[in-house]
């Protein structure tokens, strides 16, 4: 039988061939069980495939069975998703607010991902360059890599903003959406079942009239394909708004142009006084010119970029385009998404003042300053920062918050910050504290890596150091000059020394410049579903062996037993041994010895 996989790569180019493409009879890869193994490789790795949902389905247990009864339950149309089970987690940017996750169980999950790779060999072909949010190979690097190339010049910003977006996605247009491309009843059946699963809060079932299915695998390309209508709706608003100019250059730029032009001929064709006196005149009326605005301003342009339901557009025109714009989206996202676009949110900000996207600050600079360019004093005057789009770190709203926030500094009365040690860490170990501050600054750092004015987190990098030496000296009631002595590896860099089987090693605090990539986008998300036919080694493989990987079993039934993290293990038990030796977070065991795991 053809590998599922394969038949999905040719849907797929199908789809880019053809973007009118309807799809019929795609239920019968739902039926298929080569998906689910490759489905289970891409879940087991995560860290919610051992959290608990309403009941104990984790990615514990997966085998042949269970996906034999799946594939029934599907078959028979008798599957029934369970509610999720809804928990509350503190925001990252205020600790003291919380937002609310769904946990689904993984059985739930394991259909979903199967799904997703259907549907997404579908859509990914046709959804629009503008969309960089949950996509494979794209990012919100990707997204600021395209605003930075594509929004120079723009005179005015529209930050976009839908209230509630995920949580309002209204079920009937979603199902309409998906009925227009995917001609099959019992897909969208089984979509609908999984948005009307409800979830369990207190004990108490609630049902779900709206949104996408809360931590559902499927949910975010769900608000893709919901979120696709608003970038076609865009693409058609610019071909009504983009208008070329009239005249390129403005009549002050072009008078001065064909005046240095006349200068220049007669300059060639006179001696002496003469020639002097018109040379002087020439440099006059250059320099001039260099100092004049030359772009036309009667041009009108609109640019966008989306991620997930963040969304920038930038345009060349007036503020009273913009709020044409503003109105217009408002009225298709009420009337075709039904959904609302906050006003209050939906800001129209002047290029030269910065705006919010992705948590970065964007700009246009503006500079009438000339330089030379690079190659000395011969080289030709030219402008500079001649409407190139900047991004920046919010260092204020951002940084100082997140230093603030963890308690990594306090603020003097005169506005500057102190370092200070942090009582939440005194009770790891040294390799903790050093590993926690390595974290929070990689990820920073990683994250504004992109940044026109990244230079300026070295100094966030100076106060986590040295808030992580505080922490250090107060755990020994030492100070930072003998914690250094302690940890100084002799080669003038300080880092906690630690045992491996390979010997000892340091971790050296993190240099926040070693964050900085440009190579490609630090933060893509990979595509999923690669398989490797070739492998022997592979999930599948390894089950249809039938035999127990630590107790060599070749009778009866096989699962997976599965842990999250390898380091958790004390390497004191058999099972606990193997795995580590196998360096595998899965084992293929029988069910007497899966029993004993449990029960150790």
């Amino acid at each position: 039988m053809q590998p599922t996989t394969d038949i999905l790569e040719r849907i797929s180019r199908n789809s880019h061939a053809n973007k009118e493409e309807v799809f019929t009879r795609l239920y019968r890869y739902l039926l298929r069980p080569d998906l689910y193994y490759v489905a289970y490789k891409n879940l087991y790795a995560n860290r919610g495939a051992a959290t608990k949902g309403v009941n104990d389905d984790t990615a514990d247990g997966f085998s042949e069975a269970k996906i034999d009864k799946i594939i029934k339950e599907l078959r028979d149309e008798t599957y029934q998703p369970s509610p999720v089970r809804r928990t509350y987690i503190a925001k990252k940017n205020d600790p003291k607010k919380k937002r609310p996750l769904g946990i689904p169980t993984f059985t739930d999950k394991l259909v979903q991902e199967v799904l997703r790779m259907i549907l997404e060999a579908i859509y990914e072909p046709i959804f629009l360059p503008a969309s960089h949010g949950f996509r494979p190979n794209r990012s919100c690097h990707t997204a600021l890599k395209s605003l930075k190339n594509e929004f120079n010049g723009v005179r005015w910003f529209v930050e976009g903003d839908i209230k509630g977006c995920f949580d309002h996605i209204d079920h009937a247009v979603l199902v309409d959406l998906l009925n227009s491309k995917v001609k099959d009843a019992r897909i969208i059946k089984l979509v609908y079942k999984f948005l009307k699963a409800g979830y369990v809060e207190d004990w108490k079932y609630n049902q779900t009239y709206s949104g996408t299915p809360q931590g559902g695998i499927i949910s975010p390309l769900l608000a893709n394909i919901y979120l696709h209508e608003l970038d076609k709706f865009v693409a058609k608003l610019k071909t009504e708004f983009d208008k070329p100019s009239e005249n390129r250059l403005t009549p002050e730029y072009r008078e001065l142009s064909n005046e240095v032009h006349r200068l220049s001929k007669h300059i060639k064709k006179t001696n002496g006084a003469k020639r002097e006196q018109l040379i002087a005149e020439y440099k006059q009326k250059r320099n001039q010119m260099l100092k004049t605005p030359c772009t036309s301003q009667t041009d009108k342009k609109l640019k966008y970029i989306r991620y997930a339901d963040d969304f920038i557009i930038g345009v060349k025109g007036s503020r009273e385009d913009c709020q044409w714009i503003k109105d217009k989206l408002a009225e298709f996202i009420s009337q075709s998404l039904k959904m609302e676009l906050s006003v209050e949110k939906t800001l129209i900000t002047h290029s030269s003042k910065c705006a919010r996207f992705l948590g970065y600050d964007v700009r246009v600079r503006r500079c009438g300053e000339v330089r030379r360019g690079a190659g000395g004093a011969k080289t030709v005057k030219k402008r500079t920062l001649n409407n190139n789009t900047e991004i920046l770190v919010p260092l204020n709203d951002k940084i100082r918050k997140f230093l603030l926030s963890k308690r990594v500094v306090v603020q003097k009365t005169d506005g500057t910050m102190f370092p200070i040690h942090r009582t939440s860490l005194l009770r790891l170990t040294d390799l903790e504290i050093i590993s926690v501050y390595n974290a929070e600054l990689r990820g920073i750092c990683n994250f504004y890596s992109l940044a026109s004015n990244f230079s300026k987190l070295r100094y966030f990098a100076y106060l986590m150091e040295y808030s992580c030496l505080k922490t250090l000296a107060n755990k020994h009631k030492s100070t930072i000059f003998k914690v250094i002595e302690k940890f100084k590896d002799g080669k003038g860099e300080w880092g906690v020394p630690y045992e491996t089987k390979a010997g000892l090693k340091r971790c050296y605090f993190a240099k926040y410049a070693d964050c900085k990539r440009t190579a490609k986008p630090t933060d893509s998300i990979c595509k999923a579903a690669t398989i490797h036919a070739n492998n022997i080694n592979t999930l599948e493989n390894r089950l249809k062996a039938k035999v127990c990987e630590l107790c060599g079993e070749t009778e009866g039934n096989f699962e997976l037993h599965h842990v999250n993290k390898l380091k958790n293990l004390s390497g004191k038990l058999p099972w606990e041994k193997v795995m580590i030796a196998k360096r595998r977070k899965t084992l293929v065991v029988c069910e007497r010895c899966h029993h004993k795991i449990h029960n150790q």
